[in-house]
């Protein structure tokens, strides 16, 4: 399980060198050289989510658009939320409970997370496009705990 920050960046383009806003968000050592950083759109990814080159794997969104900005914070949630509890299951409880406490703790936390984002979509999804309910449903089970 390894938790990694990602961050849109502003790089030159054109001959003008116009700054834009990058397409997908990207580890700092990714970015240096490329842009620089933009801060506020640091967000926490599990280490699946990161290609080779440093960079956030699909989800490519510019915040431009709430409801996919959503979709890509919950996913990541969950994949964090099962790595965690992969990581707690390779654990012997005798010797390593309260490690295995603490992962199972926030694996909870991060689905819970997840939940409430899921019902913030569903909100959002109701307020502008009217009636949703089919899709709060999927993303109701789509974002629940696994058995066990």
């Amino acid at each position: 399980m390894t938790d990694m920050y990602v961050y849109h960046f502003m790089r030159c383009r054109g001959p003008a060198g116009e700054e834009m806003l990058s397409k997908r968000r990207a580890t700092l050592e990714t970015i240096k050289g490329k842009g620089e950083a933009v801060m506020e759109s640091q967000i926490v990814v599990d280490h699946r989510e990161v290609d080779g080159n440093g960079f956030v794997i699909g989800g490519i969104s510019d915040g431009s658009r709430p409801i996919d900005e959503l979709w890509t914070q919950i996913r990541s949630l969950e994949l964090r939320a099962k790595s965690r509890d992969s990581d707690a299951l390779q654990l012997n409880d005798a010797t390593e409970g309260a490690a295995k406490y603490m992962l199972r703790l926030e694996s909870r936390e991060l689905r819970n997370q997840a939940k409430r984002l899921t019902n913030q979509l569903g909100a959002t999804m109701g307020d502008t496009l009217g009636d949703w309910s089919g899709v709060r449903d999927l993303a109701t089970f789509a974002c629940s705990p696994a058995p066990g």
